[in-house]
């Protein structure tokens, strides 16, 4: 299959980590269930990155990254405060109630994918005592479902309002490298030095074949979650696999490179398109996709041509680029759009 811009997901291993990879496999046998030094080296690296010693886990995917964390932090009776356009909405099967055994997801559809504390406020102070579920959570998508980023000072002002209501902070950060690239700062000052309490740290959509890292910036939150792991079947038993990768990863800053140049990609094919006739933007180009309007019939068109992007809304497009998206299939796509408009 060539390049194309249906997701991030598509791509395969970036080279650092293959090759991290390939060496703990040559390493012959060693302990399982993560009681090795690659696991080890892996979370070491994790908390020098964000700067605090947080718990550290690794789990098998996104959903379950999402879906455990969020059952950690609620009671059956308990809900998750989070936008209308958010994976743990949208695209997670239920999971995040499944496994908190019952807890609810209260929405907002705030513009451009991005909470506000208004929204908050509103949704926290809503129900009737125990006749309704009780808000317990605020969880955030960064970068967001499309694209966009939250900026130090907007996660601050939410998780204060969250605060004002008890809630704890969950980060979906599936992500989070894009927009650590966009913002350009600190991964601590997106997360915990914001406010947020729980980060799943996506690796998969930034270079990686498997494996999401929870990070649990309050230890004490953290408590028993490796039973939790077990229990949902995401407990690796040749966990150095999942966690050398990782390394790979971070040690030489390939997980910054591979998101500025997934994220450079993002605003090449923006400025190659913006002025066609017939295209606008659904919103800022700030990440690693582009949403914007394209007449149905050019992107059936598109699509004849073999080019395989997600619909977003009413004549709403998604292009997702990656790590490793070259420019020239950005200048090709874009091409391809210009001919089938005229």
């Amino acid at each position: 299959m060539r390049q194309q811009f249906a997701s991030d997901n598509n791509a395969g291993m970036c080279p650092e980590a293959l090759e991290a990879f390939l060496a703990a496999n040559a390493d012959g046998h060693t302990v399982g269930y993560g009681d090795d030094a690659w696991t080890a080296k892996a979370c070491d690296l994790v908390r020098a990155l964000f700067e605090r010693d947080c718990e550290v886990f690794f789990v098998f995917n996104g959903t379950a990254a999402n879906a455990l964390a969020l059952a950690q932090l609620c009671k059956p009776w308990d809900a998750v405060i989070a936008h209308a356009e958010s994976h743990v909405e949208t695209d997670e099967a239920g999971a995040p109630g499944f496994f908190a055994g019952g807890a609810k997801i209260a929405i907002a559809a705030t513009p451009l994918a991005k909470l506000t504390p208004p929204a908050v406020e509103a949704l926290a102070g809503q129900g009737r005592g125990v006749h309704s579920v009780r808000p317990r959570v605020l969880s955030l998508t960064q970068a967001t479902e499309m694209g966009t980023v939250y900026t130090p000072d907007e996660l601050a002002a939410l998780s204060l309002a969250a605060r004002r209501h008890g809630l704890a902070v969950h980060m979906d950060g599936a992500r989070f490298a894009n927009a650590v690239a966009a913002l350009d700062c600190s991964p601590a000052d997106l997360s915990w030095r914001a406010g947020v309490d729980v980060l799943c740290f996506g690796g998969v959509k930034n270079g990686l074949a498997a494996g999401e890292a929870v990070l649990f910036f309050d230890k004490e939150q953290a408590r028993a979650f490796e039973w939790r792991v077990k229990q949902a079947g995401q407990l690796n038993s040749k966990m150095r696999l999942v966690t050398a990768p990782w390394v790979g990863l971070l040690q030489g800053g390939a997980w910054l490179r591979n998101a500025r140049h997934a994220n450079a990609m993002a605003r090449r094919l923006w400025d190659a398109i913006a002025q066609v006739p017939g295209i606008a933007a659904m919103a800022p180009v700030e990440s690693n996709g582009v949403f914007a309007t394209l007449d149905a019939a050019v992107q059936e068109r598109l699509r004849a041509r073999g080019w395989r992007f997600y619909p977003w809304g009413e004549n709403g497009c998604r292009l997702m680029c990656a790590w490793d998206t070259p420019p020239e299939t950005v200048d090709r796509f874009a091409a391809d759009l210009v001919a089938e408009q005229l």
